[in-house]
Order: C-alpha cells, then structure tokens, then sequence
C-alpha cells in the first residue's frame, strides 16, 4: 500500500499489522451514506458521542481503497474492535473532515 495522501482526504488504518488506504471517493461516501442514512447526519452522531462502532466499521468498509484478499467486513470489524476506537479514531477523523471540508 502506498501512503496515504492527506490533500485527497485518505487515511491509513492498521489491520492485522497492515496498513490499510481509506479514501472517502464520492462513490464510497455514495454507499456508505445509502447504508448509514445522510453523511451530516453520519458526522452530527459523531460529535455528540453516538456513533456506534457498527458504523464506523461501515464508514470504514466503503472507504476502503484496494481491499486485501480474503478481507472480510466481519474480519475488519474484529480488527477495529481489537485495537479500540483510540486506534480508529484518527481515521475516522480524517473521513469525517473530508466529508464536511470536501476538496
């Protein structure tokens, strides 16, 4: 995986000690917000405290760029789980601000 590149709004997130690209490309934010609802709404969640770890695991699934083989959403779920959402946060930071600040 090459490095993320903060400008396009990507972020990288460790998954059984690899390093995954999350890209938040309009047909990623297209499916995640047709499976989670409105993405204001995705963000509003997050700044109150009330997004749960299936949808950032979500967030996380439709934003991923070059998905490893055999990876599986249940599998990236078990890997945010295991590493805490301390881990995730950083990510999960970096797709939300794409979202509200766009390119």
């Amino acid at each position: 995986m090459s490095a993320a590149n903060p400008a396009r709004g990507e972020a990288v997130l460790r998954v059984a000690g690899e390093m995954l690209k999350l890209r938040p490309t309009f047909a990623a934010l297209v499916a995640a917000e047709q499976e989670l609802g409105p993405l204001l709404a995705l963000v509003e969640r997050a700044a109150s405290g009330k997004l749960s770890l299936g949808e950032i695991v979500a967030l996380f699934w439709h934003c991923l760029h070059d998905r490893p083989e055999g990876l599986t959403r249940e599998r990236l779920g078990e890997a945010v789980a295991a590493n805490g959402l301390a881990a995730a946060t950083p990510a999960l930071k970096a797709l939300l601000g794409q979202i509200l600040r766009g390119k």
